[in-house]
């Protein structure tokens, strides 16, 4: 009988450091061309997000999400800036409401009639050793602008009210490839695909 080793083609596990499937499913199409096994971390692991800085938050969150699971993790904290609203909701993006609908409606109310739309989409993306030290960082960023009203149905969170003025769409008017090449996890992943490459090729 031939024994059948593990070779280095075997794909490796990393723990997306997430409970959100919007953004497990961004992760495994930027992740697609690296010989890995995403999984989602435990639902019963959660991590409160204690941190000032989108990479701080990201920080934490993989490694604590590395060393609960002892396997390699990546995070990515994330979050609309807007200008006029001194940087909110920023850090508090995914708790500015109860419901995404919600958090859209409290922006816009916010922002009322002020001519000055300008916003940002920020990702931190970091990866931490099974041992929960980090090995990876890297943050990106897309300038647009915040719509009066909701366009496109696709994408999730934010991204009907982000408008990317050099492409004439909100980011959920983009397509999928569109908008990974455009956005700030996008801008993030191009910096840090190259790195991650020589750890998990």
């Amino acid at each position: 009988m031939t024994n059948i080793t593990p070779t280095e083609t075997t794909p490796k596990l990393l723990v997306v450091a997430t409970g959100n499937p919007g953004k497990f499913q961004e992760m495994q199409e930027y992740l697609a061309d690296l010989n890995l096994q995403l999984q989602l971390k435990p639902k019963d692991l959660e991590v409160e997000e204690t941190e000032e800085t989108f990479l701080a938050n990201a920080r934490l969150k993989a490694s604590v999400v590395a060393k609960a699971t002892g396997k390699w993790a990546i995070a990515d904290d994330s979050g609309l800036a807007v200008d006029a609203l001194d940087g909110r909701p920023g850090i508090y993006s995914a708790r500015y409401a109860p419901t995404v609908a919600e958090q859209i409606e409290r922006v816009l109310t916010e922002l009322g009639d002020n001519s000055n739309r300008q916003a940002q989409f920020v990702c931190a993306l970091v990866i931490a050793r099974p041992d929960g030290t980090i090995a990876l960082e890297t943050e990106g960023i897309c300038r647009g602008e915040i719509l009066y009203s909701l366009r496109g149905n696709d994408g999730f969170g934010y991204d009907p009210i982000f408008y990317v003025p050099s492409q004439e769409k909100t980011f959920a008017e983009m397509s999928a490839e569109m908008k990974r090449s455009l956005s700030h996890r996008g801008q993030a992943f191009q910096v840090l695909l190259p790195k991650m490459k020589a750890i998990f090729a």
